[in-house]
């Protein structure tokens, strides 16, 4: 295993540690959310991440780091939620949804893996700033193809997005961790 694929793996045990958690207090309650309701909430984390590296003043005294994880977090719920549909009432058990979450989590490793080997890792040279405006620009994509009801031309669906989301939000993380 490489160092990226260890240091992903890293960054995700964290973020699922998270969603476990919040399952055992929560429940799926998150279940019941639209797809742009969670497009909004990753866009209300993506804002914030702008605002935090923009700003010297903070007056809620939070860091990048969590808000990344939220990113993450929201666009693996995204991604079952377009797998399964959106219910009335949470449906999901701790169990189910640490599978889904681990499930959608594979298939994304897998993607960022091969664009990882065509590109060079050209990531690691990026800064962090620039990973969240990509993360933004890509919420600016998919809330576009939901205001066109899912339709696309020639453009990868809202799936692509948030699994590219994820990747940039991960390796947003390896990068501060690194000290970059």
């Amino acid at each position: 295993m490489n160092i990226t694929s260890q240091q992903y793996d890293s960054v995700i045990a964290i973020c699922r540690s998270l969603f476990i958690n919040k399952m055992k207090d929560y429940g799926s309650a998150w279940r019941i959310l639209r797809l742009p309701s969670l497009t909004d909430q990753i866009y209300i984390k993506a804002q914030r991440i702008r605002s935090l590296q923009e700003n010297e003043v903070r007056k809620i005294d939070e860091d990048e780091n969590g808000e990344f994880i939220g990113i993450i977090n929201y666009s693996i719920m995204a991604l079952v939620q377009l797998e399964l549909g959106v219910v009335d009432q949470p449906d999901l058990n701790v169990e189910k949804a640490t599978e889904l979450y681990d499930q959608k989590i594979a298939l994304t490793k897998q993607l960022m893996e091969d664009k990882n080997h065509d590109y060079g890792e050209a990531w690691r040279e990026m800064r962090v700033s620039s990973l969240t405006d990509l993360i933004l620009q890509k919420l600016l994509r998919v809330k576009q193809i939901e205001d066109n009801k899912g339709k696309t031309l020639v453009s990868e669906g809202i799936d692509a997005n948030y699994q590219d989301m994820i990747n940039y939000a991960v390796f947003a993380l390896i990068l501060m961790k690194n000290g970059k």
